[in-house]
This record gives C-alpha cells, structure tokens and sequence, in this order.
C-alpha cells in the first residue's frame, strides 16, 4: 500500500548519497551541519523525555489557527534498527515567517514532516509543497556521552567548522520564549534532584548524553535562496534550544512514565491539537489524505558543499569563551 511503501522509505536514507544532487542539469546544493546537544539525563530516560516534550509543546503551540495536524503514527520494522514508529505531520506556520515571505506564499502555509523513529536512531525529512526544490533532513543518534564522538554516524567525519555545540546552559535564549521556570541555570528537578545548572556543566555532569543531529538542507529558491538559509538555520537552532531546555525543565511530569505511558499521552494529545487544527478550519487540505507515497529524496552521508562555496560557522550566541573554544575542537 502507498502507507507501507511511505514508511519503508526511510530505510533508503541510510544507504547516503555522496555529493549535491542533479536535477533538470542544475546542481542542487544542500547545507550541512551537525548539531550536538547535550543533556543531564540518560539515553534511556530522554526516549520518554522526547516524546513527552514534543507532544505537549506541539499541543501549546496549536492555537490561532496555526498547529500541529498528526496524519499518521503507527509502528513499523526495519530490519537492521528492529521496531520503530513512524509519524507524519502537517505544520501550519504561517504567522512564523517573515513579513517579506509572504508574498510568494499562500495565506496558509504549512510544511510536511515524515519521521522513522528506531530510537536511538531517527531520521526525520521535512519538505513544502510550496517550494518544491527545498527539504530539510535531520538524521540523529543519541549517545550517553557528553558529545565526545567525533564521528557518530560513522562516514566521513563531519569537518569540525560545520560541528555546532548547543548548550542549554550558556546559549543566548530568545527573549520573548524565556521563562523562569525553565532555565536551567535556575530550575532544579524535585524528583531526581538535578539542576541547576552553571557554566561548565557538560564536563561534571553525571548522568549526561548527547544528541547528535546531521542536518543537511537542499535549498534552490531562486532570488530568495541565502534568505531562506539563514532563516533555516536560525529556526533550526532556536527549536532545538527550546526543545532541549523544555524537556529538562519538564522532567518532573515525565520521569516516571514508562514508554507506553508517554505513547498514551502522545496518542491523547495528538486527538487534541488535530481538533484544535480542525476546528480553525485548516483541514481538508491534500496533506490531511495521508504520507505521499514517492520516497524521500537522498542525500550524501558526509559534509558536501558547492565548489568553491565557503560558509562560515553558526554564530555561537553568548557561549563562554571556554564553551566557544570546545566547540571548535
């Protein structure tokens, strides 16, 4: 069926492609970066953590007429990574891009996201039917270190000028998301005692682990495209910031629920935003049919730039020159 050959498909994506892809004699150009952020926790434990944090950030975020629409969550298996979950969304985001976008855009507009989930290894694949020549992969592995693996996915090592550090910590925080409660150099955990947090952290810290996300992003909007880029990876960044620091911050509402209670909630909370999306008369687009049934494109398995291209490192925003200083190691 279309659903089955939608959730095989992401087996393809670990089979890597090397180098920009060609399409209609034109060269397609992906940017690459990989993300290692880290966390007081343990492997095991961010499996429910995870889970738990995007449920009930996606159902915060699911108000005035923007959301998170769930359009399938079922189990799948792989022969190489055994169970896993596959998921696919659609993200109506509208008011979050900028005024001068939305000239070229539809009144609402939303992107696609597929996931293959075989914790701890997942590939998530985000695309627009808007701009067709634009997507968005992130392959992540999640470790129980302090992101010390200098080749995780084990390719060709991820050149250390495209390595970002994000540390939940130190890191500027957007100002209009900060909240008390959750920063980390303030919060302390009542039920396992952990935090707050100080500089310096991730190289004290026990229990710690990392999770390490390759994102690579095919971009070639003609007129618009280092446009696009920076608001991509600015928005990558700022979400993976967030993320992080929500999950530790919620800890005490999750800690003690195993894997099928989180899916419970996830399964709940997935009825709630889909009606909230219902309900400001977002559904009934194409996406609300099911997953396309074409696969993910591929893309290479190493760190790939044009000839003759330079890009210089993400800005490291009010990192400690000690933290700055690892991060290029």
């Amino acid at each position: 069926t279309d659903r089955q050959r939608e959730r095989e498909s992401g087996r393809g994506q670990r089979e890597g492609s090397v180098g920009p892809q060609i399409r209609g004699g034109l060269s397609v150009k992906m940017l690459v970066k990989e993300y290692r952020i880290c966390m007081p926790l343990t492997v095991k434990e961010y499996q429910v953590g995870q889970l738990y944090m995007i449920s009930k950030h996606s159902n915060l975020e699911s108000r005035g007429g923007e959301g998170v629409q769930v359009i399938a969550n079922e189990p799948l298996y792989d022969p190489q990574h055994g169970q896993g979950q596959f998921t696919a969304k659609t993200i109506y985001l509208s008011s979050k891009l900028p005024h001068w976008f939305h000239v070229f855009i539809p009144r609402i507009f939303y992107i696609r996201e597929k996931a293959w989930n075989y914790y701890p290894y997942t590939i998530t694949e985000y695309t627009c039917p808007f701009m067709p020549t634009f997507s968005v992969k992130i392959e992540t592995q999640f470790e129980d270190n302090n992101g010390s693996n200098s080749n995780v996915f084990n390719r060709v090592a991820t050149p250390s000028e495209d390595i970002c550090y994000i540390d939940i910590v130190s890191d500027m925080y957007p100002e209009h998301r900060y909240k008390e409660s959750e920063d980390p150099r303030t919060f302390r955990s009542e039920k396992t005692g952990r935090g707050p947090l100080t500089d310096g952290w991730r190289e004290t810290c026990n229990p710690i682990m990392c999770s390490y996300k390759l994102v690579e992003v095919r971009s070639q909007v003609y007129g618009l495209q280092s446009r696009v880029e920076q608001i991509i990876q600015r928005n990558i960044r700022d979400i993976l910031l967030m993320g992080h620091r929500e999950a530790f911050a919620w800890i005490d509402e999750w800690i003690d629920m195993t894997v099928e209670d989180v899916r419970r909630y996830e399964r709940d909370s997935q009825r709630e935003t889909n009606q909230k999306v219902s309900s400001a008369g977002l559904s009934g687009t194409e996406v609300t049919r099911g997953p396309q049934s074409e696969k993910p494109n591929l893309f290479r398995s190493g760190s790939v730039r044009d000839e003759g291209e330079t890009e210089p490192a993400p800005e490291r925003r009010g990192a400690s020159s000690k933290e700055r200083s690892h991060s290029q190691q």
